[in-house]
């Protein structure tokens, strides 16, 4: 007999930590953008400002060799360039001691934790703070994302096995004619959510609201090999969690089990399928949402799953491909 509400309630479960996960990823990429590039510009904007970092010297006593009398530099000057290479300080005559822990006999300031200035700047800037997307390869966020979604698919298929919930309630059949129609009406509803997909995303740029693609131009394989792991390992994983989780797990089957309206599901499984892409901005949310929606009303219609995967998979593969591979944007074009 079906265990109804154990496998929902295992399916909360990884509904919760999927969000979460996603969550904590745009909290770290946010953070780890905004270090790379706040940093640098606010170095930039205080030297313009003609504000730069005190050395040590700006709080020695002065000695009794500096009496304005040291000859000038190769320049003709008697100044040099801070740590920064911003803006030149003064340099001081006065041989490296115990007092200058962080000066450089030539005067240069290195990255010793006795230097205040090192210390003030690390401060302002810890390590940990985020993530950079640069120190990413593309091979590492395929493997995490593989790793983690097939992860969490498995465990799905393992709850649905478990708790001896029919395949019929997750839109499974086994048939040829299930596999024909499935390949068919999946590539036919793929192309056509693609291309309301782009034109809602045209829509948005065309009007001032951005979305965020960073994820997927950081997924962007540079070699064959790699964009053979992404349209042929990585995106058929994404696409059938997704749609195991969004469709058939939480319509599917409390739809049969409970006798609850697959319409009413599809509302809140698309708001979750939203929520777990936010690190496409509030634009790509409000998007993905209504194409959750889409894929939710095809599920119900045809009460296959496969046809949504099909469909998924697709989407995601000529958003690669077009954007990516063939460096076409839409919003451009249109505007064009």
């Amino acid at each position: 007999m079906p265990q109804w509400a154990t496998f929902l309630g295992l399916t909360g479960v990884v509904l919760t930590l999927l969000l979460v996960l996603s969550h904590l990823t745009q909290s770290a990429f946010t953070d780890g953008a905004d270090d790379v590039t706040d940093g640098p510009a606010t170095a930039r904007s205080d030297a313009s400002a003609g504000e730069s970092p005190p050395s040590t010297d700006a709080f020695r006593e002065p000695s009794s060799d500096d009496d304005g009398s040291r000859p000038p530099d190769a320049h003709g000057s008697a100044t040099h360039a801070s740590s920064d290479g911003e803006r030149p300080v003064e340099r001081s005559a006065t041989p490296p001691s115990a007092t200058d822990a962080g000066t450089e006999p030539d005067g240069d300031t290195n990255t010793d934790s006795s230097d205040p200035a090192a210390s003030a700047l690390d401060a302002d800037h810890p390590a940990d703070r985020g993530v950079d997307p640069d120190s990413l390869s593309t091979g590492m966020v395929l493997a995490n994302v593989a790793f983690s979604q097939g992860l969490f698919a498995v465990l799905l298929l393992g709850a649905a096995i478990y708790t001896a919930i029919p395949a019929s309630a997750l839109g499974v059949e086994f048939s040829l004619s299930y596999l024909e129609s499935g390949l068919l009406l999946g590539t036919i509803a793929g192309f056509g959510f693609y291309v309301g997909n782009e034109l809602a995303a045209a829509g948005a740029t065309r009007f001032g609201f951005d979305h965020d693609e960073a994820l997927r131009e950081l997924l962007s394989p540079d070699s064959a090999t790699g964009w053979l792991v992404l349209l042929v390992g990585v995106l058929p994983i994404i696409a059938g969690f997704e749609e195991l989780l969004f469709r058939a797990a939480l319509i599917g089957v409390p739809a049969a089990g409970y006798g609850v309206s697959p319409w009413l599901l599809a509302v809140g499984s698309s708001i979750a399928f939203a929520l777990g892409h936010g690190m496409q901005g509030s634009v790509g949310v409000v998007v993905t949402g209504l194409l959750g929606f889409g894929l939710a009303a095809v599920y119900i219609v045809t009460g296959s799953l496969l046809v949504v995967i099909v469909a998924h998979y697709f989407i995601n593969a000529l958003e690669f491909v077009v954007h990516e591979g063939l460096g076409l944007e839409w919003a451009e074009t249109l505007e064009g």
